[in-house]
């Protein structure tokens, strides 16, 4: 099955429940906050995708420009915004997330965007569509466990997080989860600049005309990853991506310290794979 097919017959992405209850209850305030609903927005993939598809929608005349969810939300309305977030809570519930707890993918998604925002940052690239990438990066696992069996068989060798999934997913399937997202992303018609950061993120040099955010996305998915998978000092340092790293002008040194979370606080779901030797 090819992206397009996939893509053809995907189900709808799931929403957290818990950021849906938020914006429902901000969204009937009768000054809503416009930076509160900016956050809870942040911190689900999906419906920040569906958020900025929205906003680049032809109608606007800003097709493929819109790159962030501040930018959307001075475009949309509020009962826009509304509508959609009613819609997420009418679907039917998701039957794709089978060894990739839902709660985890969050956390994940969510910690990967944080560490892209970081690391643009300090190479001074657009932190926003660096947290846009990171955020919604691995929407198209989702859409590969949902309705791809070849994708869940693939856990019994590589599990979703582990550091080799985007190479095991392109060796046997032909792709892997962030070309799909790439898919998606053109799809809605997202900036270039995002399609092009999923579409390399595996392999940041692979495009004839190198795009830094396909990089900063590569490294920032190494150090979500590694959280997840309980990785320490010897092996972060052999699971670190220098070469790619080396091209951006940083080090490991210089990446951790980039951290704007505080991972020793963080309670994480379950550890789906080993590290990486």
């Amino acid at each position: 099955m090819t992206p397009a097919d996939l893509l053809a017959h995907a189900p709808p992405l799931p929403s957290s429940p818990r950021v849906l209850a938020l914006l429902l209850t901000e969204l009937k305030q009768l000054q809503p906050d416009l930076r509160r609903i900016d956050q809870f927005i942040k911190a689900d993939p999906a419906l920040s995708l569906r958020v900025l598809q929205a906003a680049n929608a032809p109608a606007f005349g800003l097709d493929g420009q819109v790159n962030s969810i501040a930018q959307a939300l001075a475009l949309l309305r509020l009962e826009q915004v509304q509508d959609m977030v009613n819609q997420a809570l009418a679907q039917a519930s998701f039957k794709g997330d089978a060894g990739l707890p839902l709660m985890q993918f969050w956390v994940y998604s969510q910690d990967c965007a944080r560490v892209a925002r970081a690391l643009a940052g300090l190479l001074q690239q657009n932190q926003q569509a660096a947290y846009v990438a990171g955020l919604i990066h691995a929407l198209g696992e989702l859409v590969m466990r949902s309705n791809l069996p070849q994708a869940l068989a693939l856990d019994e060798s590589c599990l979703p997080l582990d550091l080799r999934r985007a190479r095991t997913e392109r060796q046997r399937l032909g792709f892997c989860c962030t070309e799909l997202s790439s898919a998606m992303a053109s799809q809605a018609h997202l900036p270039q600049i995002l399609c092009d950061a999923l579409a390399y993120a595996h392999a940041p040099f692979d495009n004839d005309a190198y795009e830094p955010l396909a990089a900063v996305l590569h490294l920032a998915q190494w150090r979500a990853r590694a959280n997840q998978l309980g990785l320490q000092d010897n092996a972060l340092t052999v699971t670190f991506p220098s070469l790619v790293a080396e091209m951006l002008g940083l080090d490991i040194d210089m990446v951790l310290q980039q951290d704007p979370i505080d991972w020793s606080r963080q309670v994480t779901g379950t550890v789906l794979a080993a590290p990486q030797t």
